[in-house]
């Protein structure tokens, strides 16, 4: 295949194998005949080192690393001449700090994509680690940064709402891909057991400290998390569940959890409900969360924080029970509620998968990706 066929998916963040990244976007882009290549950083891999993945896809390790500041300075440059090197006609990137790579990348033979996978602004202005007036500076900066660059790209969209900041970009949606293995774990009628699930990264303004709370909930229910966790953080989710930390079940202690351990953790038990009681942020109450689609394609009802547009989300597609996140006595009426009306609960998680498999797939956007590429060739 030929250079002016070639994409290049560039990410410093990211792991190489992320959901949204690897699985949707380079395979998808991969099977409709592109030749893709994907630049991102490897914790066992020298810088430019090339390998080919079981699927087909060539991947250009750069260095891994932690610190946030020397990974913006030094993996960026990397990122770039690796990137460079390849002469593609599109390159795809996922990063904010890859912005001006972006910018340099881009000329009048090819096409630079960016893919904003969250509202960076809002992000940035509930960064905890950074003083009020710093948020304030960080964020205007970047505001200036952003309108002066995003001027020379085009622009993908995971979420609706960010169409308000940019109108002219393409919506791809982060629905699932349609996984046969969960769809045909039928349990939605077996007795569930009394633990939770929680799958993705786990952070303070994703919930944790609020999750760590449930086993001292009156009935004391058992919550999993599946997903990446500072070790440091996790020791204070023990500390909040008190005598009853050992209903807390870590699986991703400071290391990324691979999708298909995700999925097995989906159908190794009957879960009583996937949960999701996040603190209000201005980011997360507008956000339709890929976790939301994932518990539906497992089938498994879903509790979560009753911000108005996931209690819209619940209501429209009746696969689960909102909360305040502010109530711990709300989160185990919603447990009670699960537990004394099975056919209900059972309403619920058929009501979710079936929503996944008629309309809330990955198959849909795939089509917008694909066609969109397409467009932008003409």
């Amino acid at each position: 295949m030929s250079n002016k066929e070639k994409v290049v998916h560039l990410t410093t963040v990211h792991h190489p194998f992320d959901t949204r990244v690897y699985h949707k976007e380079c395979l998808s882009l991969h099977r409709a005949g592109y030749n893709v290549t994907l630049v991102a950083p490897f914790e066992d891999q020298v810088t430019g080192q090339q390998t080919v993945t079981d699927e087909g896809i060539q991947v250009i390790a750069t260095k891994k690393r932690n610190n946030r500041f020397t990974r913006m300075l030094l993996s960026t440059w990397q990122t770039y001449k690796l990137a460079k090197a390849e002469k593609a006609s599109y390159y795809h990137f996922h990063d904010p700090e890859l912005i001006w790579v972006g910018w340099l990348l881009k000329n009048k033979t090819n096409h630079v994509v960016y893919d904003i996978h969250e509202d960076y602004y809002t992000s940035i202005m509930q960064k905890d680690y950074l003083w009020s007036s710093i948020r304030k500076l960080v964020g205007a900066l970047y505001n200036k940064i952003e309108k002066f660059f995003i001027k020379k790209f085009n622009l993908i969209l995971a979420e609706k709402y960010y169409q308000e900041r940019y109108p002219k970009g393409q919506t791809v949606l982060n629905y699932p891909m349609i996984n046969q293995q969960l769809l045909n774990h039928d349990q939605i009628d077996h007795k569930p057991d009394h633990a939770l699930i929680y799958t993705g990264n786990v952070t303070e303004v994703r919930g944790a400290f609020l999750h760590a709370n449930i086993p001292n909930l009156p009935s004391h229910p058992m919550i999993h998390f599946i997903g990446k966790c500072d070790q440091g953080l996790a020791n204070k989710m023990e500390q909040i569940a008190g005598e009853y930390k050992e209903h807390l079940f870590f699986n991703g202690i400071n290391q990324f959890v691979d999708r298909k351990d995700i999925d097995q953790a989906y159908i190794s038990r009957t879960w009583l409900a996937g949960v999701a009681i996040f603190p209000p942020t201005e980011h997360y109450m507008r956000k339709e969360l890929t976790k939301f689609f994932e518990y539906m394609s497992a089938g498994i009802p879903i509790i979560c924080s009753n911000f108005p547009v996931w209690q819209a989300f619940i209501e429209k597609y009746k696969c689960g029970l909102t909360v305040d996140p502010n109530n711990p006595e709300d989160w185990q009426r919603a447990i009670n509620y699960l537990i004394d009306n099975e056919q209900e609960r059972q309403a619920m998680a058929y009501n979710g998968r079936t929503a996944i498999v008629e309309e809330l797939n990955w198959a849909v956007e795939e089509d917008k990706l694909i066609n969109w590429y397409q467009q932008l060739k003409l």
